[in-house]
């Protein structure tokens, strides 16, 4: 049995398609994933998976976010064992070899309307996102999560019969992360806004990531130009907003970041920061509040998984201690976010990081993943529209809210 690697690379919700040349062996002309065969342990195929996406895409610093279930396949008398993989990219530059024609980043449900080598579709559903990468995630910020709950609502889209089918599926989504606001609010556009076959909420789901990335960028953009404008030289953050890390790199000050637990996905951005020429500090979440208030930075940066219709901002735990600690110091604190994030009332539902303690005495633990900053301590909201004041936050909640009226139109749909 021959083993292959097939390797999709991900970017802002596409992926890379390929087309094999004339050069190749098998399928010519067939649209794939970027693939080769196993040349070492196929329990280590992720060797081959990144060797092929150096060899054929010039590809070299892809993140893995899941490697599938190895499928078989049987295709005119041939059978091949697939090892699939699915790989974050920074951004979509590739550099094809000459075993492919062509290449194109497209939705993933162009997959099956294209000539492609056997079983691409299920291929790449072995990777995708799902409804437990939705629910379950505690490393990345609410944008990338609702990115990713859009991408399973596309997905869905492709494979279903009805409109009814994915009503469901778009219920338990926007339900997942009740402290993400943008994942509701995204998922009830696509609903509120597409027709009622699967393929039209199909197209409406694409069109809806890409004009999220979008305004995730722009937001991140809005940032970096009133870091740069106001001369703040020396910023502290926590957490992994990608927004917030999008406008740092932009900007480029100085960076204070804490560690966040317990996730520590502070950690990985102050890594991430260092290695592209930045001036990074890390401290622990208990300390930053003592550092902002002693005037080791000149503003605070955190992005927003909620802004209330009150103006208040939900966030990682840790955020309001570190927003009164700038308070005291008169250092501007700043939420960056896309405006999907702003929610149409004042009612804030938590989510628990799991249990602090496992021994046998009566111990009862609180260990929130989320706190509210009253808008009190709040200096400004940066969107993509620019920073937001009370009364356009509170216009905003209230175009919101008007999208989840496709919940009681659909009332009842799974039942037909």
């Amino acid at each position: 049995m021959t083993h292959v690697v097939t390797a999709f690379l991900r970017h802002g919700g596409r992926v890379l398609l390929t087309r094999r040349s004339d050069r190749v062996g098998t399928y010519r002309g067939r649209w794939a994933g970027v693939s080769g065969y196993v040349e070492s342990d196929p329990d280590d195929a992720e060797c081959d998976a990144r060797r092929e996406l150096e060899e054929e895409v010039g590809v070299t610093d892809a993140t893995l976010v899941r490697a599938g279930r190895p499928m078989t396949i049987i295709d005119e008398g041939r059978e091949w064992t697939v090892h699939p993989f699915l790989f974050d990219v920074a951004d979509r530059a590739v550099e094809p070899n000459q075993e492919l024609a062509d290449v194109e980043w497209v939705h993933a449900p162009v997959i099956c309307e294209r000539g492609t080598v056997p079983e691409l579709w299920p291929t790449y559903r072995r990777v995708a996102p799902t409804l437990e990468t939705v629910q379950t995630d505690d490393t990345h910020g609410s944008a990338w999560v609702s990115i990713r709950a859009l991408e399973v609502l596309r997905d869905a889209a492709a494979d279903a019969e009805s409109r009814a089918v994915l009503v469901s599926v778009a219920r338990a989504l926007r339900d997942a992360r009740p402290s993400m606001t943008a994942v509701g609010t995204r998922i009830n556009r696509v609903m509120a806004e597409s027709g009622r076959s699967p393929d039209a909420l199909r197209r409406r789901a694409e069109a809806e990531i890409d004009s999220a990335v979008v305004a995730d960028e722009t937001a991140a953009a809005t940032a970096a130009t009133l870091v740069r404008d106001r001369g703040f030289d020396r910023v502290a953050t926590l957490s992994r907003s990608g927004t917030v890390v999008a406008a740092l790199e932009d900007a480029r000050p100085s960076v204070l970041v804490a560690e966040s637990r317990p996730g520590l996905e502070g950690v990985t951005v102050a890594e991430s920061l260092a290695k592209k020429g930045f001036k990074i500090t890390l401290t622990t979440d208990a300390a930053l509040p003592g550092l902002v208030a002693d005037g080791a930075v000149d503003a605070v940066l955190v992005g927003a998984d909620t802004v209330l219709s009150s103006g208040d901002v939900v966030n990682k735990v840790g955020s309001y201690p570190v927003a009164l600690a700038a308070a005291r110091a008169g250092v501007p604190y700043v939420a960056v976010c896309a405006r999907d994030k702003i929610r149409d009332d004042d009612e804030f539902v938590g989510e628990d990081g799991g249990s602090l303690y496992d021994g046998e005495a009566s111990v009862t633990t609180a260990n929130p993943r989320f706190e509210v900053v009253p808008a009190a301590f709040v200096t400004g909201v940066v969107t993509e529209d620019g920073v937001l004041d009370a009364d356009a936050v509170s216009e905003v909640a209230a175009e919101h809210a008007e999208l989840e009226a496709w919940d009681d139109d659909d009332a009842g749909a799974t039942d037909r």
